[in-house]
């Protein structure tokens, strides 16, 4: 069963150098999808071997580009500064051949550190009770999945949580616990608690009915 990891970037030359070797070696294919960005990120993403697509900067709209130019049979989303578990790629495919529809990781922090061990915890809480892994715990569906739920919404915002509030409805929505490994830049900056109250404002928002674009402008103003 071939694997395609989408990987979205924008302005991380030095991201993409450091950890996309690690995801060229265990997936069918890798599409980074760029964003426009202004830094050597495109050549660099070319010069390891991955494919490049290019477009407008947005998420949701970069996602589903590099989901339309794959191949596989399988997507995996996976940011640019998170990593794979040893066996992460592997453990798609098992649970893929095995029944589900998709899923995602657990998370733990690359720094380690009292704070960042709070963080991912209560990620990992969330996670468990609510089953709700979000962009940075590598999300992957099947093709025919993915497909069928119409990808990511086309928002500046949140386009993550909608595809999973979508994707956990199905039978044999599958979490992986061994973690992927993300970057803390996030937690170190604004702190653990924070960081974790600032989303759920913007989730409760979000479930409340305010617009993705409205919180946009949200996040921006109290990061």
């Amino acid at each position: 069963m071939r694997l395609a990891i989408i990987v979205p970037t924008l302005d991380e030359e030095d991201t993409v150098r450091r950890h996309l070797p690690a995801a060229l070696a265990v997936a069918d294919e890798v599409i980074v999808s760029d964003g426009g960005s202004a830094d050597g990120t495109v050549a660099v993403a070319r010069a390891l071997g991955a494919r490049v697509i290019e477009g407008p900067a947005g998420r949701g709209g970069q996602l589903n580009r590099g989901a339309a130019a794959a191949t596989a049979e399988v997507l995996l989303f996976l940011h640019a500064d998170t990593t794979l578990p040893e066996r992460g790629a592997e453990q798609v495919r098992e649970a893929v051949a095995a029944g589900a529809p998709g899923g995602a990781f657990y998370l733990r922090f690359d720094v380690d550190h009292p704070m960042q061990r709070l963080g991912a915890r209560l990620i990992n809480w969330r996670t468990r009770r609510l089953r709700v892994p979000l962009g940075d715990q590598a999300q992957f569906a099947t093709r025919e999945t993915f497909d069928r739920l119409g990808g990511f919404r086309d928002w500046p915002i949140l386009e993550d949580l909608d595809l999973v509030l979508r994707l956990r409805r199905l039978p044999g929505f599958t979490l992986i616990a061994e973690p992927v490994t993300t970057g803390a830049r996030r937690f170190v900056e604004q702190g653990a608690v924070r960081t974790v109250a600032t989303n759920w404002l913007i989730w409760i928002l979000f479930l409340c009915g305010v617009s993705p674009q409205r919180l946009a402008r949200l996040y921006r103003q109290i990061r």
